[in-house]
């Protein structure tokens, strides 16, 4: 029998949020590529995010983080429209490559179809027990890997208060950051000044570094019972 071995969920299971309600001006979307170091448990892993437009007001957003074989990957289909930003699909899987995490480390995909026309978020793949959905959709509803886009547009753009609602995992989640203050971060050995932004809830807590003008958290930090369990440092964007 496997022990489990789960790898993160960025702005997922850990939890995250997004999508506000003043009406300042969305910043234009932009492909870009981003690379992160990362420190997962002790253990050194590479992240890369991507986001590239497929179609008028459709875009793909991906997030590929390998190391201490084990590999996670998520990707988002959302569109467009002006400052309403929504999915359309999404997929998640985690998998053991070798050593250790090929051993330990549970294999697990899931996806999700958002479907507006009808109302309703379904799910497939390993969906727990009774979290096959259907789920109703609301306007502004977000899943994991678009709120770290759209935290990032509200915070440069000033918009308060940082409230949304992600739906993934079969189920409909309200959540809500914090801003901290402004800290001290690097970027590519260059120091910036980034707005922190904070999420607790119960023993896990997700903490954000926005800096203006860049796409991406500059970085991302999630913690357990008071202890890191992943740190996601960006070393460049494109």
């Amino acid at each position: 029998m496997k022990t489990r071995f789960s790898m993160p969920r960025m702005f997922a299971t850990a939890g995250a949020a997004l999508l506000a309600v003043a009406a300042l001006p969305a910043l234009a979307l932009e492909p870009f590529s981003a690379t992160y170091q990362a420190n997962y448990m002790g253990l050194r892993a590479q992240a890369n995010m991507q986001l590239a437009q497929e179609s008028g007001n459709r875009w793909k957003y991906g997030l590929e983080v390998a190391g201490a074989g084990a590999r996670l990957e998520q990707n988002t289909v959302f569109e467009a429209n002006g400052e309403q930003w929504r999915p359309v699909s999404s997929s998640d899987s985690q998998r053991g490559e070798s050593g250790i995490a090929a051993m330990l480390m549970k294999n697990r995909e899931l996806n999700t179809t958002y479907d507006w026309n009808s109302g309703e978020a379904r799910f497939s793949g390993d969906v727990r027990d009774g979290q096959s959905g259907p789920v109703t959709l609301q306007a502004g509803d977000l899943d994991g890997m678009l709120m770290n886009l759209v935290l990032v547009r509200d915070v440069q753009a000033g918009k308060s208060p940082l409230r949304y609602r992600l739906v993934e995992d079969g189920r409909a989640k309200r959540q809500v950051f914090e801003r901290q203050g402004t800290e001290q971060v690097t970027v590519g050995g260059q120091t910036m000044e980034a707005t922190k932004v904070v999420r607790t809830d119960g023993r896990r807590q997700i903490v954000a570094w926005i800096v203006d003008d860049l796409p991406v958290p500059a970085r991302l930090l999630q913690r357990r019972d008071g202890k890191d369990h992943i740190d996601m440092r960006l070393q460049s964007v494109n």
